[in-house]
């Protein structure tokens, strides 16, 4: 019995040991990394904000080489981060695009730092913490742009990308603060916050246009009747500007919802504003 024990044991182990000589050695499994999570305190806010960060291919390798950095408002995790910065690596795998930094801003309350003050009652019942885009505004360029500068090999270019409040948000810093960035893609904006006001004095705000080339990036899909006549009204009025530094793309995407638009219009975006001429 002592004998077909150990003779069982050893059968057991030849078994084993042939079988991984075949399979070869297991493999260690490794997390897949598409960024870096890091967090900022800010000044401006009173609060920390959480970043994803997406450095592109050969960062690590080229030490003399800058990027330009894209800034994703619904840049959380679970938001948009991951789908941009896919999107960021395929295009710069492509050349369609330069090798480029996503800065992913996590949202803590988007209603708040998207939105201008609103004298619409029912707005003001329904979201009580609304109308502080001026203070993330200040945030933007006073906390983020300058820790981003600081901490990564940035060059001058500048993107922003905003959809729905978002899109609110990058019109609002176009007109207001337009040399915070270089690209502006406003997707879907929802300009009817306030009685459509933004639009309303966008006329007169773009009077004092900064100096500098501006491009905008301007896209709706077929998101209902105010959305979709608003965002054509802000590319007619920017481009009736006559500001011969700001260059406007007026693209519809009528095959887009609300749900679905961004993904393919930041993709056409990328192409226009990184077209050869």
């Amino acid at each position: 019995m002592k004998h077909l024990s150990l003779f069982l044991v050893l059968f057991i182990l030849f078994v084993n040991v042939s079988r991984s000589q075949i399979q070869g050695k297991p493999t260690v499994a490794k997390p897949f990394e598409l960024g870096i999570t890091t967090e900022i305190q800010s000044s401006q806010l009173a609060e920390k904000r959480i970043l994803n960060i997406y450095l592109p291919e050969g960062y690590d390798q080229d030490l003399k080489a800058t990027y330009p950095v894209i800034y994703l408002l619904d840049g959380s995790a679970n938001e948009d981060f991951i789908h941009i910065a896919g999107l960021v690596q395929f295009c710069t795998m492509i050349q369609a695009m330069p090798k480029s930094i996503v800065v992913g801003i996590a949202n803590i309350d988007r209603k708040r730092d998207f939105t201008f003050p609103t004298t619409i009652l029912e707005d003001i019942k329904d979201f009580p913490t609304a109308g502080k885009s001026e203070r993330f505004m200040a945030f933007i360029e006073k906390d983020l742009q300058p820790y981003i500068q600081q901490k990564y090999r940035t060059n001058a270019t500048k993107t922003i990308i905003g959809q729905s409040l978002g899109g609110l948000f990058a019109t609002e810093t176009l007109l207001k603060k337009p040399t915070l960035f270089n690209n502006y893609i406003i997707v879907s904006p929802s300009l009817w916050w306030n009685n459509q006001s933004l639009l309303a004095q966008a006329p007169q705000l773009l009077k004092s246009l900064a100096d500098s080339n501006i491009n905008v990036y301007v896209s709706v899909g077929t998101e209902g009747e105010i959305m979709e006549a608003d965002a054509s009204k802000l590319a007619s009025v920017l481009k009736e500007s006559a500001d011969k530094n700001l260059h406007v793309t007026f693209n519809p995407m009528p095959a887009e919802s609300h749900l679905t638009i961004l993904h393919n219009s930041a993709y056409k975006a990328f192409e226009v504003l990184n077209a050869k001429k």
